[in-house]
C-alpha cells in the first residue's frame, strides 16, 4: 500500500488555535461580529472610539465612560520627539507599513509599562497604540514629502484628527463620518494572518508593542494587507469604464486574478463591501470623478460573470473592492492604503493581545509552539555521516 504523505503548508485552515470572545466570522453566511454585535449594526451608528471601548473593555461605553476614553485617547496621540527625529532620518522611499512597524517598535523604548506584564499595563499601552498609530502615518506622510508634521488637534475626533494631521484642513462632517466607518469596519476580523502574528508572540509572554510589531510585520505582506492597493492600481491601469470588459477578458484569459474578489474566509459577499459601496459612490459624486466607482461597479459585475463562466462557481466581493476608490476620492495616496488599514486593526490586535495575555480560557499564557514533518532525508533512511571541512 502507498504510504500517505503528510500534507504540508496547510496555512492552519482549518485548526482552531484558540479561544476568543472579540470576534467572529461566518463566512457562509457572510456576517462579522464584534462581541455579539453583527457589523451592519454598528457601521455609521457608532463612532470608532465606541467600537475600540467595546473590543478593549466588553461592552460598549455609557456617555461618560465614552467622553472619559475620548479624552484618553486624545491625551496619547503626540510622539516622542525622539520618534519624530528618526523619523525625520529615514529614507524618503522607505515603505510605509516598514516605517509603521519601526515606528510601534520604538514606542517601546519610551514607555516604562513595556517593563511590567500586568492587565492594567496592557490596557494603558493598547490606548496609547491606538492614538499615536494615525499619528505615525500622517506625520510620515508629510515628511517624506518634504513638510512638516502637523500637531494633533485633541478637540477632533479619531477619524478626523488623522485627516486633519494628513493636509492641514479640519474635514467636514460627512467626510469624518464616512472615514470613521471605515476604521470601524477594519477594527477586527477574528483570527486573521496578522491577529494570529500578535496572538502568537503575546503567548511568549512578550510586551504589547512587540505583539502589535508583529501584527504590523505580518500586515505588510501582499497575501494579507495590500489588496484595496492593488485594487486602485488596477483601476488606474484600467482608466476608464469602456475598457472594464476587456480588461476582465484578457485577464482571466492570461490566468490572472481581479484584485477584491475572492476571500479566505466569506463564500459571500463580505458584508463590509456593501457599506463601503454607497459610501464610494457618494464621495465620486461628491468630487465629480464618478469613475472610480463606476469602474468599481462594472468590474464586480463583469468578474463574477466571466469567473462564473470561466470557472463554473460564483466569487464574491471583499472589503477591499470598494475602500480602494473611496479611500482615493478621499486624497489618501494608495500607499498608504494599507498603514490605514493598520490604524484601524490596532484595536483589533490590543484585543487580541489581552485576551491572550489575561482573558483565555487558560489561566495565563499557553507558548504557542506548533509541530512540523521533517522530510529531510537527505541520506536515506540513515543519519548523514558527518566529514570535515577538509575532506569534502
Amino acid at each position: 500500500m502507498e504510504e500517505c504523505k503528510p500534507i504540508l503548508n496547510t496555512g492552519l485552515r482549518g485548526f482552531k488555535v484558540a479561544t476568543t470572545k472579540i470576534s467572529d466570522v461566518d463566512g457562509l453566511a457572510g456576517k462579522l461580529i464584534y462581541r455579539g454585535y453583527l457589523i451592519k449594526e454598528l457601521a455609521g451608528e457608532i463612532s470608532y472610539e465606541e467600537v475600540v471601548y467595546l473590543l478593549l473593555y466588553e461592552k460598549l461605553p455609557n456617555k461618560k465612560e465614552l467622553d472619559h476614553f475620548k479624552k484618553q485617547l486624545a491625551e496619547e496621540r503626540q510622539l516622542p520627539p525622539e520618534l519624530i527625529l528618526s523619523l525625520e532620518n529615514r529614507p524618503k522611499d522607505a515603505l510605509p507599513m516598514d516605517i509603521l512597524q519601526a515606528g510601534a517598535a520604538m514606542l517601546a523604548h519610551h514607555d516604562p509599562d513595556a517593563k511590567e506584564l500586568s492587565l492594567e499595563a496592557a490596557n494603558r499601552m493598547a490606548i496609547k497604540l491606538i492614538a499615536k498609530f494615525p499619528t505615525i502615518v500622517a506625520a510620515w506622510s508629510r515628511i517624506r514629502n518634504n513638510q512638516k508634521p502637523i500637531e494633533p488637534n485633541p478637540s477632533l475626533s479619531h477619524a478626523a484628527n488623522f485627516l486633519y494631521m494628513m493636509n492641514g484642513t479640519i474635514p467636514d462632517d460627512e467626510l469624518t463620518g464616512f472615514f470613521d466607518v471605515c476604521l470601524v469596519l477594519h477594527a477586527e476580523h477574528s483570527f486573521n494572518a496578522s491577529t494570529f502574528a500578535a496572538r502568537e508572540v503575546a503567548s511568549t509572554r512578550a510586551h504589547m508593542y512587540a505583539a502589535v510589531t508583529a501584527g504590523v510585520g505580518s500586515l505588510s505582506g501582499e497575501l494579507h494587507g495590500g489588496a484595496n492597493t492593488r485594487v486602485m492600481e488596477m483601476l488606474l491601469e484600467i482608466g476608464s469604464v469602456d475598457k472594464v470588459e476587456e480588461y476582465v477578458t484578457n485577464l482571466l484569459d492570461t490566468g490572472g486574478i481581479i484584485m477584491g474578489l475572492g476571500h479566505a474566509v466569506y463564500q459571500t459577499d463580505d458584508p463590509r463591501a456593501h457599506i463601503l459601496a454607497p459610501m464610494s459612490k457618494t464621495m465620486g459624486e461628491r468630487t465629480g470623478e464618478t469613475r472610480w466607482y463606476e469602474m468599481t461597479k462594472l468590474l464586480e459585475q463583469k468578474g463574477k460573470e466571466a469567473f462564473k463562466r470561466k470557472k463554473g462557481r460564483d466569487i464574491y466581493v471583499n472589503v477591499d473592492f470598494y475602500s480602494a476608490a473611496l479611500y482615493y476620492y478621499m486624497g489618501i495616496p494608495a500607499d498608504l492604503f494599507t498603514p490605514i488599514f493598520a490604524i484601524a486593526r490596532i484595536s483589533g490586535w490590543a484585543a487580541h493581545v489581552i485576551e491572550e495575555q489575561f482573558g483565555g480560557a487558560a489561566p495565563k499564557p499557553v507558548l504557542y509552539r506548533p509541530d512540523s514533518h521533517y522530510i529531510g532525508d537527505y541520506c536515506g533512511p540513515d543519519l548523514c555521516a558527518f566529514v570535515p571541512l577538509e575532506d569534502r
